[in-house]
This record gives C-alpha cells, structure tokens and sequence, in this order.
C-alpha cells in the first residue's frame, strides 16, 4: 500500500491555494478541470515529499445559480501536519499573511492554524523543540482548531 493523498472540499480554490503555497510552501503539482463533472481538482504537495499529496476539490456552483454546499465547519475533518524546519519563523509567516495563529507554538514544538476553508492544520518542528520565546509564549489559543 502506498499513501496518495488526503481530499479537501474548498469554496475558495485561490485562496486556499496561496495559503498552501505562499502560506506553507507547498509546490502545485497538477491541476484538473472537468466541465462534464462541474469540479475542479488540484493537487499540492511539500517539497520534501511531493508524492503525498493535498487534493482540493472544488465543485462548481449550480447552473441553475443555487447556492454552493455547504460544507459546515469542517471539525469533521481532523487536521493535515507538517513538519517545518522553524515553526517560530513559519508561524511569524503565516502571521504576516493575516492568517491567525490558531495555537501558537509556546512549547517551541506544535502550533495550529486553520485554511480559508477552516481546515486545521498542524505545524510541528523538526527534531527537538526550540526554546520558547515570545510572542508566542505569552499568546492565548485563539477560536478552535
């Protein structure tokens, strides 16, 4: 058995993808368009290992101009986890692109943060734990992830 990919429905399909790619690093892999099925797939992966992959999925809204699905607030969903190489400087990054720091790294090892689509996404360092510093030893969690 080899591992492929993991799937995420997305209503924003560009927003998602900077937050991958500018937001993560990530590298776009290949991408989709099926006019017959009205969806779009687009697959992303980590530098380090492109082969395991993040699909999303974007399904186009109805002709008949009806709302998108709704896809509730995706806590059904567990979370996707990298290892970084410094998740001080990943989560002043991310920060940086107005994305909140869900969890933030106080211990110097775990952070969480969530997609545009509200998908958790946890960040853990590579090898041993940093020292704590600020700002993040001093910030609260901030909504769920």
């Amino acid at each position: 058995m080899k591992y492929l990919h993991a799937m995420i429905r997305v209503h924003d399909l560009e927003a998602t993808g900077r937050f991958l790619t500018e937001g993560l690093g990530l590298v776009e892999t290949r991408r989709m368009d099926s006019p017959q099925g009205r969806f779009t797939l687009v697959y992303f992966g980590a530098p380090a290992n492109p082969e395991a992959e993040i699909e999303l999925t974007y399904n186009w809204r109805p002709e008949d101009g009806s709302p998108a699905e709704d896809y509730g607030s995706a806590r059904n969903f567990g979370h996707l986890a990298f290892e970084v190489d410094d998740i001080h400087a990943t989560c002043a990054h991310l920060q940086s692109l107005g994305i909140t720091i869900n969890r933030p790294p106080r211990d110097g090892r775990m952070a969480f943060v969530r997609t545009p689509d509200l998908i958790s996404i946890e960040l853990l360092q590579k090898g041993a734990a940093l020292p704590p510093q600020e700002p993040w030893l001093s910030m609260a969690n901030t909504g769920s992830w």
